[in-house]
């Protein structure tokens, strides 16, 4: 079997891992956490880089440090995993669900003046598949109506928009280092703050809402509890499988690139029939490969094409359930329809992607996808 996505070793993660255990702290905020958040902020220019234990946890940082409270409403682009709204559904907003864009499963950013109303606090975009949204609409909407952008950048490492890397450009962003990502730690995220207003609070919520991280920086001569928080931050094991991983970024994002444009390439000639839809990438963007989709024509169609890769030891997935129509959500309110997000919860489908998938195995793979459609 060709699996969907298979973790990976790239460089010194088990030599990390061994060094940050001799060195009798394997805690959070250790030296390899130091090393990552140096490595984003100074390399993509985040003014605050935090490791978390997940882009969940970072999302819901983000929903505390914009004091999302009761009554809030808070914009999300139902295309998207639970956690994009329910970071934000904890602090007790209100999710107003966007529907996509018809050309790419990211946020329709035309439909976001119409859903904005007295009520509305943030702004929450999601750069699908590391591919950037129309961010200078984005934000103009957001400062026309003083609201705040929060970038949901979890599968967007190294990606950008009009040069400016994506998590750079809103107010927050979120990043996830979960296994089925670009650089992983097995489970893992990060918080990037370009707002130099939240770093403080952000480090307070982030140390289980106290002073620590003052107290450690010798700003304050003892430590205690002042705000709300969790404990937020990763072990040391973590981050050391991680900082071995971001010095091979580079390497990592060269093989990836390569594998998706050989997909690209063999399946192409089924895009232009119109058996499959291809991924598109506006011009204002650029692709960090982080998965390879293709859209068929109905669920039907999927459903017998993911059978039949099945048949032939290929493991395909399809993606995210429609998040306004989910149970959760129907129990609030009568889901709407949002016929672009429907469209791919129905159709879309992810082919195997990971660092040590071989050219032999992607050519058997759109292989047996052109012998579907014969």
């Amino acid at each position: 079997m060709i699996p969907f996505n298979k973790p990976f070793l790239i460089g010194k993660e088990l030599e990390y891992i061994e060094k940050a255990v001799l060195s009798g702290k394997i805690s959070g905020n250790g030296l390899f956490t130091k090393k990552c958040q140096s490595f984003f902020e100074n390399k993509f220019g985040f003014k605050k880089a935090l490791l978390t234990t997940s882009c969940t946890d970072a999302l819901e940082m983000c929903a505390m440090l914009l004091n999302i409270k009761e009554g809030d409403e808070v914009i999300v682009p139902s295309y998207t995993f639970v956690s994009s709204a329910l970071a934000f559904v904890r602090q007790g907003a209100k999710i107003i669900f966007a529907d996509s864009r018809e050309d790419h499963p990211g946020i329709n950013e035309a439909s976001l003046q119409s859903l904005i109303t007295k009520k509305t606090k943030a702004i929450i975009v999601v750069h699908y598949a590391g591919v950037a949204c129309d961010m200078d609409k984005v934000i103009a909407i957001a400062e026309k109506h003083n609201i705040f952008v929060v970038e949901d950048a979890a599968q967007s490492i190294d990606s950008y928009y009009k040069g400016r890397p994506l998590g750079s450009i809103g107010h927050l962003g979120a990043f996830s280092f979960h296994e089925t990502k670009n650089i992983i730690c097995g489970e893992g995220g990060a918080l990037m703050i370009n707002d130099e207003k939240f770093i403080d609070r952000a480090e307070v919520l982030w140390e289980k809402g106290t002073n620590r991280s003052a107290f450690f920086k010798g700003e304050v001569n003892k430590y205690g509890w002042i705000d709300t928080g969790s404990s937020f931050l990763p072990s040391e094991l973590v981050a050391a499988f991680l900082y071995a991983q971001v010095e091979n970024l580079e390497m990592i994002q060269e093989k990836r690139k390569e594998i998706w444009n050989l997909y690209y390439d063999e399946l192409e000639e089924l895009g232009k029939t119109g058996l499959l839809k291809m991924p598109y990438i506006p011009s204002f963007a650029t692709n960090n490969a982080h998965m390879f989709y293709v859209n068929t024509r109905s669920i039907e169609d999927r459903n017998e094409l993911i059978a039949f890769l099945k048949e032939k030891k290929i493991h395909s997935v399809f993606h995210y359930l429609s998040l306004h129509k989910s149970e959760f959500y129907s129990k609030i309110l009568n889901p709407k329809t949002l016929k672009n997000s429907e469209y791919y919860e129905g159709c879309l489908l992810r082919l195997p992607f990971f660092f040590e998938l071989k050219t032999e195995e992607i050519k058997y793979i759109c292989n047996t996808i052109k012998l579907f459609y014969r």
